[in-house]
């Protein structure tokens, strides 16, 4: 499979997860909604390992302007992941807690999709590696 493909597969894992996590979430099932969030930090991990593989496939600097600002947003988003898991994990044993987790989760939600859709247009903007196989 092209490093292309394992990158949306996995992309597309995560967001499914993450789905699954606000849906297990709003409906306060506990136990799936945890493993829905497990297994989209896995995914998201996986993205994140896909994605590095990509940079040898395509030349992402000479998408221009999009590069360095979906790089320092993924970095950002990556990082924003503790907050709804803290928060989350805090709920659990201060349930009044729970708006504030929802907040968080929802805003880690939007600046994923945000992510996704910067890291779209550099992909769409970058052009192959000769080298760098099949895509």
């Amino acid at each position: 499979m092209s490093a292309t493909a394992v990158f949306f597969l996995c992309l597309g894992a995560t967001i499914v997860f993450l789905g699954c996590a606000v849906a297990t979430g709003l409906e306060a099932k506990r136990k799936q909604h945890i493993a829905s969030v497990a297994c989209a930090v896995a995914m998201l991990g996986a993205s994140i390992w896909a994605a590095l593989r990509l940079g040898r496939v395509y030349d992402i600097h000479a998408a221009g302007a999009i590069t360095p600002f979906h790089l320092m947003l993924a970095r950002i988003t990556t990082a924003c992941y503790l907050l709804p898991i803290a928060t989350g994990l805090r709920t659990i044993y201060v349930p009044k807690t729970r708006p504030l987790h929802r907040k968080l989760a929802l805003l880690v939600l939007s600046m994923t999709v945000l992510t996704a859709i910067t890291g779209t247009i550099m992909l769409l903007r970058s052009p192959p590696i000769a080298s760098g196989g099949a895509h």
